[in-house]
């Protein structure tokens, strides 16, 4: 068990689970293809102004509230709650994300590898019915074939939701080789392998073929599955 970063500065409340800004954690780099795993939420008026990135793909779901995105390649659009935004950035893009609801925003931003640089950059945007998540695992995002109703990313990994009742149980089969998985629980409490996870906490999967979820309360949680 280990503790994750946490930073507050006025309009941002955010928890790091891995090195990222002015938290650094030499043992808490990456894990496999994940580069960060940061839950914000963002007050209302306020949110990132433009910046470049490169080479990296940015996977934002929204948990409450919504964020509007806008990028010098004249993208532009509001992500709602159950929403799910893709930004490959590619040889470089420069983008903001606000909050223009008058409530706060709570997003879960996930970095991951791409496995080729300098591609075109893009953005996209989809919604999911919170509703299609119950009781079953749905991909948000992946870059491996055959989950055509995903968001597309440039890397061998994906990005899955699941929703439980309590007393509910899911199983995730990892595909054979090397995968590493990480999972947060966005709602309620729940145990991964018989290890119980808290609200918000994270659980790092590793040298595992199955994973059995089971929810101790009403859970939500989401998982990344990338190359080690």
């Amino acid at each position: 068990m280990r503790t994750l970063g946490h930073a507050r500065r006025g309009w941002l409340d955010v928890t790091h689970h891995f090195s990222f800004a002015n938290y650094l954690d030499p043992q808490r780099m990456n894990w496999g293809a994940l580069r960060a795993w940061n839950d914000e939420t963002i007050a209302p008026g306020a949110g990132f102004p433009a910046l470049m990135h490169a080479d990296v793909e940015i996977i934002t779901c929204v948990q409450e509230g919504a964020l509007t995105h806008e990028d010098d390649l004249g993208n532009g659009g509001r992500t709602r709650a159950g929403d799910v935004q893709v930004m490959s950035a590619g040889s470089g893009l420069t983008h903001a994300e606000f909050n223009m609801e008058g409530g706060p925003a709570r997003v879960f931003q996930i970095w991951i590898e791409p496995d080729r640089r300098g591609a075109p950059p893009s953005w996209g945007r989809k919604s999911f019915a919170r509703e299609a998540c119950n009781g079953r695992f749905v991909t948000l995002a992946s870059g491996i074939e055959g989950d055509e109703d995903a968001l597309p990313i440039r890397s061998d990994a994906r990005v899955l939701a699941v929703a439980l009742k309590a007393g509910e149980a899911a199983t995730y089969r990892f595909a054979r080789g090397r995968r590493r998985g990480y999972l947060v629980a966005s709602k309620g409490r729940l145990t991964v392998n018989d290890v119980e996870i808290g609200l918000g906490d994270g659980a790092a999967i590793e040298d595992e073929t199955d994973v059995r979820i089971t929810a101790l309360d009403d859970a939500e949680l989401l998982l990344a599955d990338t190359h080690a």
